[in-house]
């Protein structure tokens, strides 16, 4: 018996998965026979860029490529499978923690017996917070105009 199909994978597929946070969305294309390497794609335009390159502008990249790798370590994947990302929308932060929902998606696509893993360092659960919505008669979201007794 084949050794890629007994292990329930199939040689140059990709395994898809998308990740949500806050207004942005990241689809995560999952190769499983690579060399680790990374391609984010910001969606409408054509520039491949790496995960350094895409994540110059933010505070810490170093933080940010230790975050997006966090679900591959933990299974020790990062050098098995190539990635192709998707992003859409949203600002540096968004963007990041839904690539990392989406690649912790692929991976459980891919592997199910790794879900207590991936639960366990909360990489499964969807953020659901989102900006509230400006309201009539106040200055932002919550913040009233400043009372004046006299």
């Amino acid at each position: 018996m084949n050794e890629t199909i007994a292990n329930n994978t199939k040689p140059n597929h990709y395994y898809t998965g998308i990740g949500r946070r806050k207004t942005s969305s990241a689809t995560v294309y999952l190769r499983t026979s690579g060399s680790g390497k990374i391609e984010i794609i910001k969606r409408g335009k054509k520039k491949k860029r790496s995960l350094e390159e895409f994540f110059t502008n933010s505070t810490n990249s170093l933080l940010c490529k230790e975050k997006i790798m966090k679900p591959l370590k933990l299974l020790n994947k990062q050098n098995d499978c190539d990635l192709k990302i998707l992003v859409e929308g949203g600002g540096t932060t968004g963007q990041l923690e839904a690539i990392s929902l989406g690649i912790s998606r692929v991976l459980l696509e891919l592997f199910p017996d790794c879900r207590a893993t991936l639960k366990g360092f909360g990489l499964l659960t969807r953020d659901p917070r989102r900006v509230e919505r400006k309201k009539i008669g106040l200055k932002k979201a919550r913040k009233a105009p400043q009372f004046s007794k006299r």
